[in-house]
This record gives structure tokens, sequence and C-alpha cells, in this order.
């Protein structure tokens, strides 16, 4: 019996023209350039999703660093202090209290520095 893939491969091509909404001219309306664009879209987008969160953690860091000088420290400094007087807060946490309570954040980086000397 001979089974012809006319619906099969109108149903995945159709689900795949889908997902290729939003391409720029033939990547989203010819199937096989539409592939091969997802694949490669698939592919920054797993790899994106990792990078989001480095980025982040930098932009942290840099709103760290920036707090941590207004206060006469270095980032390095006032996080090694924070280590030696036991005080355990993460820099999503730490960013948010640089940019937003800089008093609170002031009297952390000088327990910091109490704890280095």
């Amino acid at each position: 019996m001979r089974v012809k893939t006319g619906f099969v491969r109108r149903q995945r091509h159709k689900k795949l023209l889908k997902q290729a909404r939003g391409f720029y001219s033939g990547r989203r309306k010819h199937f096989r350039k539409a592939k091969e664009q997802l694949e490669r879209s698939l592919v920054y987008a797993y790899r994106d999703r990792r990078q989001k969160k480095r980025d982040i953690r930098r932009l942290w860091i840099v709103r760290i660093n920036a707090a941590c000088r207004q206060n006469g420290l270095s980032y390095s400094q006032f996080i090694h202090g924070m280590k030696k007087a036991n005080i355990e807060m993460d820099r999503k946490i730490l960013a948010d209290l640089a940019m937003n309570e800089p008093s609170v954040f002031t009297e952390l980086a000088e327990s910091a520095k109490k704890a280095l000397k």
C-alpha cells in the first residue's frame, strides 16, 4: 500500500512557517530558507538565554563598584570585607541597595571597612 505524505508534510511545513513569522523576506515564506533561519535562530536563543545571566551579573557588579567608589572602597575590597564581616548578600540585592537605598549601602561599606582593618 502506498502512502502519500501530502497532509503530514503540509502540517509540518505550516508548523515551521508559523514559527518563522517575523523573519525577513523569503526567510518567512519559503520552507527551506525558513527552516535554515529557524535552526540558526534557535541556536542564538539557546546561547543568549545563558549569556543574559552573565550580562545581568556584570551590570550588578558595575553598580556595586560605582557605589563602593563613592564610599572609598574598590569592589574587590568591599566583597572581601563583606566576607570577613560574615555578611552574606548576593550581588543582585547589593546592586539594588546601591541604586535605591544608598544610606543602607553606606552602612554595609562601613562594616566592610571595619572588617578589613
